[in-house]
C-alpha cells in the first residue's frame, strides 16, 4: 500500500494541514506528506535499479565463467568422480563390502550376499545373507525359488541385480565373496500394475514386458522374473510360466542366469526334464500354527504357499480366515482323491503327449515364434490358449455326464 503516517481519531485534531488523507479506517486515518511520497518513489525506483543491477552483474560473471567452461566442466567432472569413489569407498568400509573378482564369463557366483539397502535400514547383523550359484559348469543356468508370501524370495531377486550392478560400476559389493561374469543387460519382470493410460491390463503388461526380455536377452544378460503369470487365471499363467521357462532354457541365442520366483509349485517338476534348471526354497520354520521365516535359502522345494497365513498376518478379519483355512483342506483332500492340480504336477515332468490340459497348452506355446510376435499377437494366441482349454474342459464334461 505504500508508505504513509497513520492518526488515531483521537488526535485527528493535531494533524498539520499539509498532510493529505490517503485512506479512512474505523479507528485511525492515514495520511501522506509531498516529502513522504517523494521518498516512497526513491525506494520503488531503488529497488528496481537494484534488481537490474543484480541482472546485469550476473551476466558479467556468467560471461567470465564461461571463458573458463572447458576447465570448469573437467574440475566438476573430476570431482564428481572422487566424490563417487569415495562414497562407495566409505559405504564399502562401513559395511564390510567384499572386492568383487570380474571374469569374462557367464558365470555368477556370490557368497553371503545381502541387499545393501535393506540391510542398512534393520538393526545391524540381523540381515540373513544368501547365496547365489550360477552359469557355470556345475551351477545352473535357471534357479526356480520356492516359497511362501513375505518370505524374502523377492529380497533375493534384488540383492542379485546389485551387487551384479554394484560389481560392475566397479564398487565393492555387500558379500563375503563375489565372482561376476559381465552382464551386457540386467531384465526385471518384479510387481504387478497396469498402464490405464495406453489400455493395457496388469496381465498385458507383464506379457509385454516379459516379451521385451525374450526378444533382448543373451547368453550374459541376467534375468529376473518374480511370480510371472499371477495376472491372469491359474492355468494360463501356468502354462504361460512353464512355456517362458522353456524357451529360456533351450532357445541357444538366450540361455541367460536367470532366478524365477513363483507359487506354480507344478513347475518344479521341470528340474526333471530342463538339465539347467535347478529347485530353490525359502527355508521356514513352523511352530504349532505359527511360521517362522528363516528367509534363508536352500536346495529343494518348499511344500506349501501358506497364503492364507500371510492372509492372517495382513489383517482379514478372523471369519475371513477361518473360512479359507476350511475351503484351502477341502480343496487340498478333493485333489488328493481325484489326482487334481493342486499338489499332482506329475503331468508337467511327462512331456508334451500326456492327453492333459496342461500338456496341450504346452503343445501349443512351444508352436509359437516367440521372436516375431508382437504383443496384440501375443494376446490373440493367448485367447486362443484360453479357448482351446475352455474345449477341453467341456469334452470331460461330456463324456462324464
Amino acid at each position: 500500500f505504500g508508505h504513509y503516517i497513520e492518526v488515531t481519531r483521537p488526535n485527528l485534531h493535531l494533524v498539520p494541514d499539509e498532510y493529505t488523507r490517503k485512506q479512512t479506517l474505523t479507528s485511525a486515518e492515514r495520511f501522506i506528506t509531498l516529502e513522504l511520497k517523494e521518498h516512497e518513489s526513491l525506494v520503488i525506483n531503488a529497488q528496481e535499479r537494484i534488481a537490474e543491477l543484480e541482472s546485469s552483474l550476473f551476466r558479467q560473471v556468467c560471461a567470465e565463467v564461461s571463458k573458463n567452461r572447458a576447465e570448469l566442466l573437467a574440475a566438476a567432472s573430476s570431482l564428481a568422480y572422487l566424490d563417487t569413489v569415495a562414497s562407495l569407498a566409505e559405504g564399502a568400509a562401513a559395511n564390510a563390502y567384499a572386492r568383487p573378482i570380474i571374469v569374462d564369463s557367464p558365470e555368477l557366483y556370490i557368497k553371503d550376499g545381502r541387499h545393501p539397502v535393506l540391510e542398512s535400514s534393520i538393526e545391524s547383523g540381523s540381515f540373513i545373507a544368501n547365496d547365489v550359484e550360477l552359469g557355470s559348469e556345475d551351477a545352473p543356468q535357471i534357479a526356480l525359488i520356492t516359497g511362501p508370501n513375505m518370505s524374502g524370495k523377492s529380497t533375493y531377486l534384488r540383492q542379485t541385480a546389485l551387487i551384479v550392478l554394484l560389481a560392475q560400476t566397479g564398487s565393492f559389493v555387500p558379500a563375503k565373496e563375489a565372482r561376476v561374469g559381465l552382464c551386457d543387460r540386467i531384465f526385471t519382470r518384479i510387481g504387478l500394475y497396469d498402464r490405464i493410460g495406453s489400455g493395457e491390463s496388469t496381465f498385458m503388461t507383464e506379457m509385454t514386458e516379459t516379451a521385451q526380455i525374450l526378444h533382448h536377452a543373451s547368453p550374459r544378460s541376467l534375468i529376473l522374473l518374480d511370480e510371472l503369470g499371477r495376472g491372469t487365471s491359474t492355468y494360463d499363467g501356468l502354462a504361460v510360466a512353464r512355456a517362458v521357462l522353456e524357451y529360456i532354457h533351450n532357445h541357444s541365442q538366450i540361455r541367460s542366469k536367470t532366478l524365477f520366483a513363483t507359487h506354480y509349485h507344478e513347475l518344479t517338476e521341470l528340474a526333471r526334464v530342463l538339465p539347467r534348471l535347478r529347485n530353490l526354497h525359502v527355508e521356514i520354520a513352523e511352530e504349532g500354527t505359527e511360521l517362522v521365516f528363516l528367509y534363508k535359502i536352500s536346495p529343494g522345494v518348499a511344500l506349501k504357499s501358506y497364503g492364507v497365513y500371510a492372509a492372517k498376518l495382513a489383517g482379514l478379519p478372523r471369519p475371513v480366515v477361518r473360512r479359507a483355512e476350511e475351503l484351502l483342506g477341502e480343496y487340498e483332500a478333493q485333489a488328493e482323491s481325484t489326482g487334481g492340480a493342486v499338489k499332482g504336477a506329475a503331468g508337467l515332468s511327462s512331456a508334451p503327449h500326456a492327453s492333459t490340459i496342461e500338456a496341450k497348452i504346452g503343445q501349443a506355446l512351444v508352436g509359437i515364434d516367440l521372436d516375431t510376435l508382437s504383443p496384440v499377437e501375443a494376446l490373440m494366441k493367448l485367447y486362443e490358449l484360453r479357448r482351446l482349454a475352455d474345449a477341453e474342459k467341456s469334452v470331460r464334461v461330456v463324456k462324464t455326464a
